[in-house]
């Protein structure tokens, strides 16, 4: 008989609505009823969000819903469970998708009370989610029995398969997990992760994080990608007339918008790595590291790093055709008038 096991599922939801909120505002509005929050250890320099309480009622499975000062709605939710891990793999998937439409209900309540407080709002520009299957602890089950036993089963769990995994696609997860304690055993993959460790709370709010990041980056780059596709567009159009009177539009070159892009960017890119401390927590750095690696977060950084070069280099150039044109046009003025003063000369 399969052995009945209990814990919960962490849905973590994040969706970008904008670029900015203005946080402080509705804190004075009083728009929502604030919940007390607490922020992990791990945390410095961290622009703690707003949390709040949802104005409409919802399940019992909800846990917390905060707002991001940079443009983020992030949605926890908590579904608690007590059965067989292959039931749970079964009903993974409805699972998921039930959560996927609540988070967007939600999220939806607490954007339209905020629209108007929002810069450039929309919803939603993008979203992500990550997803913790977390095992209650049992003394007498160690990380090598559940492995030896449900491996197969927590490998599929983590991939959201119903299907039986091959054999190097199980063994590269087990192989890959992790714990501070003899007993503990936490795999972290793409999509989700499996957490068997007594002191499991002090890991949530580093994985709710490395969700916002990602989200965050994946827009960040998405943004870029538009902007490199209006520059090619741009790139096959005639110059403006606007773009060729001397001085029109001097603050508004495509330099110095990339300027003013790039450090909008890099602020928050750089408050959200800086927000991360963790020179003398090896267990949390090695979670966090696994994260990185999962959800490709230096790669997304690299991604926006070309981007931002590629922009730059089409932009000089199409800045410096617009100078070039602006220069022939100004000596054939020149030329021009001499020729008119030249004639008003000879008449005389």
């Amino acid at each position: 008989m399969s052995k009945i096991f209990s814990g919960n599922i962490y849905i973590f939801h994040a969706f970008d609505i904008g670029e900015d909120i203005a946080l402080t505002t509705i804190e004075d509005e009083q728009i929502f009823a604030r919940v007390p929050q607490t922020v992990p250890r791990y945390f410095k320099n961290y622009q703690t969000p707003l949390a709040i309480e949802l104005p409409t009622p919802h399940a019992t499975e909800y846990l917390s819903s905060k707002i991001h000062e940079f443009g983020v709605i992030s949605l926890t939710y908590k579904i608690p469970f007590r059965q067989t891990l292959e039931d749970l793999r079964t009903n993974m998937e409805a699972l998921g998708n039930k959560y996927q439409e609540q988070a967007s209900s939600d999220a939806q309540v607490i954007f339209d009370k905020i629209q108007h407080l929002v810069k450039q709002p929309r919803f939603f520009h993008l979203r992500t989610s990550y997803t913790i299957i977390q095992l209650d602890y049992d003394a007498n089950i160690d990380s090598k029995e559940l492995s030896e036993k449900y491996g197969n089963t927590i490998a599929e769990l983590v991939r959201f398969e119903t299907e039986t995994l091959a054999d190097y696609q199980k063994q590269d997860l087990l192989d890959s997990a992790v714990g501070y304690y003899r007993g503990d055993f936490i795999i972290v993959d793409n999509e989700a992760a499996f957490v068997y460790d007594e002191g499991y709370e002090e890991l949530l709010g580093l994985f709710e994080f490395s969700n916002i990041q990602h989200l965050e980056l994946k827009y960040f780059d998405k943004l870029l990608a538009e902007r490199l596709n209006q520059l090619y567009e741009r790139r096959e159009t005639i110059v403006p007339k606007r773009e060729l009177i001397p001085l029109a539009g001097l603050t508004k070159t495509p330099v110095a918008e990339l300027g003013r892009l790039k450090a909008d960017i890099s602020v928050i890119t750089e408050q959200l790595q800086g927000s991360i401390k963790l020179a003398n927590e090896p267990y949390i750095n090695e979670i966090y590291e696994l994260l990185v690696e999962r959800l490709d977060i230096r790669g997304w950084k690299r991604s926006i790093d070309r981007k931002f070069d590629i922009i730059k280099e089409v932009s000089t150039v199409y800045y410096n055709r617009i100078e070039t044109v602006r220069a022939e046009m100004l000596e054939t003025l020149i030329i021009i008038l001499i020729l008119i003063e030249l004639i008003l000369g000879i008449f005389k």
